[in-house]
């Protein structure tokens, strides 16, 4: 799969402000209760897609910080390029 489709099947931005906007109609207290069900189910799987796209980038932050023999360094953070 390539980055494109990657990005096609789940935009971590995107399903965040969709989460947020979500969040805001439920506050509001607006929503029926079969609206306010629909939204929350909604806000599950974009929770769940969430997570999982950070834990995906977990991995690779690891996986890039990690020496020759395949342990994790610390790294300490540097501000300058």
């Amino acid at each position: 799969m390539t980055k494109d489709q990657t990005e096609s099947v789940f935009n971590f931005e995107a399903s965040l402000a969709e989460l947020e906007a979500l969040v805001k109609q439920m506050e509001q207290g607006d929503l029926t209760l079969e609206d306010s069900l629909a939204a929350f189910e909604r806000g599950i799987l974009l929770t769940r897609g969430c997570q999982a796209a950070l834990a995906q980038a977990e991995q690779k932050v690891n996986v890039l910080m990690q020496d020759a023999q395949g342990r994790v360094v610390e790294q300490p953070f540097s501000k300058e390029p």
